[in-house]
């Protein structure tokens, strides 16, 4: 009877791990097709459709392809190599930013007792409800009366504030014990010390878990840069990969070379914050 169970035990484990391989590479194939375009000749994009191990496999390999996404783009303002800059900066700069108004924010609601807090709360949380193309026009109108169309104010400052980040930073600081609190307290720690030197290094999970979704949010953030935005130099990679798209004809093989170079640095990024990422939902799993 034991071995028969440990067969079907073994049984269902060599199934799942074969049904997640599957669906693992059933992901992967967006990427490895986007991969393939990106060296392959202009003319050979589409003319293997119906043969799917030829739509993967290019016939011939043009890594210069990469190299033509800047000489192409040379003269749009920079560039690529400007565009680039322009969404490193912008995502960063968010993200620093939005870390640090949501950290505080968060300390506040959750920490400090002042009349209306949990009303404000609330009233904070109800605007996640709310669409963000509801709010995108008023938005815009706002940074043209301030005269901020066109510069990295209005790709910036109006993403630093999140009600997401709050309420997701919130609930983990109230996980933390008050006890570690009022024992700086009693040492002599005043409330910004307690902040800094108690609960931020405690909540490293919550807050790299935050940094990596608002810095891929940002990234790849389009419709917001589209409308403050109208000088070449001033455009961030998803629109300027818009330069590869015509109204009749599309360079599909530049196009996907700068999609593969934009996808990099996200990459990179959940690579190297795997770790915290993944600690911060099993903390928030077991915490609730």
């Amino acid at each position: 009877m034991r071995d028969e169970a440990g067969l079907k035990r073994i049984g269902k484990t060599v199934a799942t791990y074969l049904l997640l391989g599957f669906v693992g590479l059933f992901m992967l194939l967006p990427l490895v097709w986007m991969l393939s375009t990106s060296v392959k000749p202009a003319g050979d994009v589409f003319t293997s459709v119906d043969d799917p191990l030829r739509a993967l496999v290019p016939r011939e390999v043009h890594p210069e392809n990469y190299g033509k996404v800047y000489d192409v783009t040379r003269n749009m303002g920079g560039g690529f190599a400007r565009w680039y800059v322009n969404s490193l900066l912008v995502a960063v700069a968010v993200t620093l930013g939005q870390v640090t108004t949501s950290a505080c924010a968060a300390y506040a609601f959750s920490r400090l007792q002042f009349p209306g807090r949990d009303k404000l709360f609330l009233g904070y949380l109800g605007t996640m409800m709310v669409p963000g193309a509801v709010t995108m026009i008023p938005n815009f109108i706002l940074m043209r009366q301030l005269g901020a169309v066109d510069t990295y104010f209005a790709l910036m400052v109006p993403a630093m504030f999140s009600a997401y980040g709050t309420f997701l930073l919130r609930q983990f600081f109230m996980s933390i014990p008050r006890e570690l609190e009022e024992a700086a307290t009693m040492d002599g720690c005043g409330l910004w010390r307690v902040f800094t030197t108690i609960v931020l290094p405690l909540s490293k999970p919550a807050l790299a878990t935050l940094a990596i979704f608002t810095f891929m949010g940002n990234w790849q953030s389009f419709y917001w840069p589209l409308i403050v935005l109208t000088q070449d130099s001033m455009k961030t990679l998803p629109l300027g990969l818009l330069s590869f798209m015509g109204l009749y004809n599309t360079q599909w093989t530049l196009l996907m070379a700068g999609s593969m170079m934009m996808i990099l640095p996200m990459i990179i990024v959940f690579v190297l914050g795997q770790k915290w990422f993944i600690k911060g939902i099993q903390l928030g799993a077991l915490k609730g």
